[in-house]
């Protein structure tokens, strides 16, 4: 079903059970948001690499299983007598921009902000892309109206968290912070396009399943994070004497395979069932997450308006659930 099936005139505001497709790609969003949520913690668990190391490993990682489990589906093919589908130079050259500004320079970024910030304020920024990709992204059948009370509640708990982070900022440290949040802001914007175009060229190129298109994006994100290696990455002599490269390889390993590969799937499934204002609201899902896992890390237990932005963000995609069926 696409998205434009999912929120057609009959289906909008009306009670009773999720139209056909939607619980599963309700699910299979909130799925990506919890793989995606361990980016955040993923540079605190490996200290002493540079952020090039961990974007260019990550996407290496994703690179070289995306080429492995082609190459495997090739063999399967051919012994089965069906032909694998090749990407049209087109397709190469959407998959090439779009893993730039999904994969590669979006992480690069959110890598960068957080070397200079802290985990906890890039994940703020960053959660802000479901407001923005639901504004973006609203279906032509949906009113406003009808997107009001998950926007507000997302954007009041965003409110609750910026106050929560707030009181942590070192003032010693400003003109870092300053740097981090514009490093965030990019961040944000890069993959807010990422989410509206990738959207629109499934829908556009439905006979691409979820698979395949995570195979060519995981690709193309494997070259250029090879190529930012090369350019600008820690010599492999000099990376391979510093403590701890095998925790570095594991979480590289980790990121590259779950929360870029197998989160492209998840998201390419949420993506074709649902309309973009409503899987954009499910993108909150990676901050709730992504603050679970920096809380659990730092072994700290989360504020009372923490508790609090997290239930309204829960109450956002309860409410953009309701608006959406």
């Amino acid at each position: 079903m696409t998205p434009a099936q999912g929120v057609s005139a009959g289906s909008l505001g009306q009670p009773g059970a999720l139209p056909p497709g939607m619980a599963t790609g309700i699910l299979a969003g909130l799925a990506a948001g919890a793989f995606w949520g361990t980016t955040f913690v993923a540079p605190l668990a490996a200290p002493g690499f540079s952020s090039v190391d961990y974007t260019a490993g990550r996407f290496v990682a994703c690179g070289l299983f995306s080429a492995l489990l082609m190459l495997w589906q090739w063999g399967r093919s051919r012994r089965g007598g069906a032909a694998l589908r090749r990407p049209t130079g087109r397709q190469v050259l959407a998959a090439a921009g779009l893993s730039v500004l999904g994969y590669t320079g979006y992480y690069l970024l959110l890598v960068l902000a957080i070397a200079d910030a802290g985990a906890a304020l890039p994940v703020l920024i960053i959660g802000t892309i479901p407001l923005w990709v639901m504004m973006l992204g609203k279906p032509a059948g949906l009113r406003w109206s009808s997107l009001v009370p998950g926007l507000l509640l997302t954007a009041a708990g965003m409110a609750l968290m910026m106050r929560a982070t707030a009181a942590d900022v070192d003032v010693d440290g400003a003109r870092h912070l300053v740097r981090g949040v514009l490093f965030g802001v990019g961040a944000m914007a890069s993959w807010t396009v990422f989410g509206l175009f990738n959207a629109r060229w499934l829908r556009r190129n439905e006979a691409v399943n979820s698979t395949e298109w995570a195979n060519w994006l995981g690709l193309a994100a494997g070259v250029g994070g090879w190529l930012l290696w090369l350019g600008a990455g820690t010599p492999w002599a000099e990376l391979a004497e510093r403590p701890g490269l095998g925790r570095f390889v594991f979480v590289c390993t980790f990121t590259g395979i779950g929360s870029a590969w197998v989160a492209s799937v998840l998201w390419n499934v949420a993506c074709r069932r649902l309309s973009s204002s409503l899987a954009g609201q499910l993108i909150v899902s990676e901050t709730v997450f992504g603050l679970c896992y920096a809380f659990i890390w730092s072994g700290q237990w989360p504020q009372p308006v923490q508790w609090g932005a997290s239930g309204l963000f829960v109450l956002g995609i309860l409410a953009s659930i309701r608006a959406h069926r």
